[in-house]
């Protein structure tokens, strides 16, 4: 599935490469360095996600349907979970006795997370909010996530409009950390486009 689309085949599309990462995470041995890897490209992805969806389509939800702002909250608190499980797995190492178990729980908020927007929220989008909306808002997104972090910051503001003044900040600082620590590039960024590792099995689908 490639990107492109309205914001609810962006998201979805997002979705489904975070799912294809969790699967190479399970397919990689235990205490390798290639799920460290692994949990550095879900993170990036992550991070990138949940805040374009605060900046954009969080509001989006508040104004156009019924109910928003106690749905935009949810969804909110859901990546507040997500994210300070990000935090605490940013600084342990593969074979740290916690890391798999929290990557463990991580999978399950996200996929709780995943299926109450594409079971609940994405359906009463595209039931309510016009084509033309739906279509820009993926511009939006697809704008947002080029700029937007790719770490946890679970102190950060995530309601406008202080997210969307700051988020462009905390990503040029992350890049920069990135760009020395040479985190998301090489190994971690080619399994975040879908480059298997060696020593990994064809991912299940």
């Amino acid at each position: 599935m490639g990107h492109g689309g309205d914001v609810i085949q962006e998201l979805t599309t997002d979705h489904r490469e975070v799912d294809d990462l969790f699967n190479q995470f399970d397919d990689a041995k235990p205490g390798s360095a290639d799920r460290k890897r692994l949990v550095d490209a879900i993170t990036i992805e992550l991070v990138r996600h949940s805040v374009a969806e605060e900046q954009h389509l969080y509001p989006a939800v508040r104004e156009h349907l019924e109910e928003g702002d106690a749905l935009a909250d949810k969804e909110i608190d859901d990546h507040g979970r997500v994210e300070r499980l990000l935090k605490g797995l940013e600084m342990l190492e593969a074979i740290d006795p916690d890391f798999d178990r929290m990557v463990r729980e991580l999978r399950t908020e996200v996929t709780a997370h995943v299926d109450d927007e594409e079971t609940h929220l994405f359906p009463q989008l595209r039931n309510h909010v016009h084509q033309p909306v739906l279509d820009e808002l993926a511009e939006l997104v697809r704008e947002a996530k080029k700029t937007a972090p790719t770490r946890p910051h679970p102190g950060a503001p995530s309601t406008p409009p202080a997210n969307k003044l700051l988020a462009p900040g905390l990503g040029l600082v992350d890049r920069a950390r990135d760009y020395v620590t040479g985190r998301g590039r090489t190994r971690a960024g080619e399994l975040a486009q879908g480059e298997r590792s060696p020593s990994a099995p064809t991912t299940r689908t």
